[in-house]
């Protein structure tokens, strides 16, 4: 019997991680919205892909989470996206209320599922997932160190002429401007990047990681990324159904895990089958710690506005 995957929300992000994983035929997928006929005609469509694509994937489309009864994996990417010259935190109260509704109705039918949270402002939704569900912290995991270590590994290779497979990058902290990208720790076939380059063009290329979703905003401007926020979902969800024990940054919730208590915040951690498997501790300096407390100061101060 094949994994069952669920995705919240078929907008751009929940559309295209369907896409995803069916393409990588990782499970049957269920694509649910409030919207009538949104989620039915975009699995349809995606269905009818599966014979060119030779995948035997099942994609259904719905609007009743009965549908989505007994998933293995539900990904939550419901919620406003941001408009030009919004902050992923100007969206918390509207998001946080939908987030409430989504969350009762998925442990209501997969009491025994992982949740990925991909909707903003992340590291607050996902504490809020956290706490509305009652799962274990290994069952509810925050995509956000995925997609912004991706956009730092694409300016690093774009910057040296490099193949992407070479680079590797690490980027810790919340999900949005006080995040904490990694020079020290991110590598061209194991050279660190801190090697190859200015000590000013990593300082630029870390300033671009950090308003990567924001440029992209600006080119789009109705809407945000939903390419690389899908994938690096994606990314997690094939960890954990694959027991692969990927090392991969993700926001979960720390318990005094780099002096970090009660919050979600981004750090490197190992998915496999049990979900959050183990946190890295990675020694970090003095100005690297310094960066990530002000990074989970900014979380703690939305969570306290939605009292979660």
């Amino acid at each position: 019997m094949r994994k069952k995957v669920t995705i919240v929300g078929s907008g751009n992000v929940g559309a295209t991680a369907a896409h995803w994983i069916a393409a990588k035929e990782l499970a049957d997928v269920v694509l649910i919205d409030i919207l009538e006929g949104g989620p039915q005609g975009k699995a349809l469509d995606l269905l009818q892909a599966m014979p060119i694509e030779k995948r035997d994937s099942n994609i259904t489309g719905t609007n009743d989470y009965a549908d989505t009864a007994n998933s293995d994996i539900v990904i939550i990417t419901a919620g406003i996206p941001r408009k030009p010259g919004m902050s992923r935190d100007d969206l918390l109260n509207t998001n946080f209320g939908i987030m409430k509704n989504v969350v009762e109705q998925v442990v209501a039918h997969s009491p025994n599922c992982f949740l990925i949270i991909v909707s903003n402002p992340l590291d607050a939704m996902a504490q809020a997932a956290y706490k509305l569900s009652g799962f274990p912290r290994e069952r509810v995991i925050g995509m956000a160190g995925v997609l912004d270590s991706a956009r730092f590994r694409t300016f690093i290779a774009q910057e040296l002429n490099v193949s992407v497979e070479n680079v590797t990058a690490f980027v810790l902290g919340g999900h949005g401007d006080t995040m904490v990208p990694l020079p020290r720790y991110s590598t061209v076939a194991g050279i660190p990047i801190t090697e190859l380059m200015s000590e000013e063009r990593v300082k630029a290329l870390c300033d671009r990681t950090a308003n990567g979703g924001a440029e992209i905003v600006k080119y789009l401007k109705t809407g945000s990324a939903y390419y690389a926020p899908s994938a690096a979902a994606v990314e997690m969800t094939e960890a954990i159904l694959k027991d692969k024990k990927k090392i991969l940054p993700c926001a979960v919730y720390l318990q005094g895990e780099y002096g970090i208590d009660g919050l979600f915040v981004g750090v490197p951690v190992k998915l496999g089958a049990k979900g959050l498997e183990e946190i890295i501790q990675i020694k970090l300096t003095a100005d690297e710690q310094v960066a990530l407390n002000k990074s989970a100061a900014a979380v703690k101060e939305l969570v306290g506005v939605i009292g979660v």
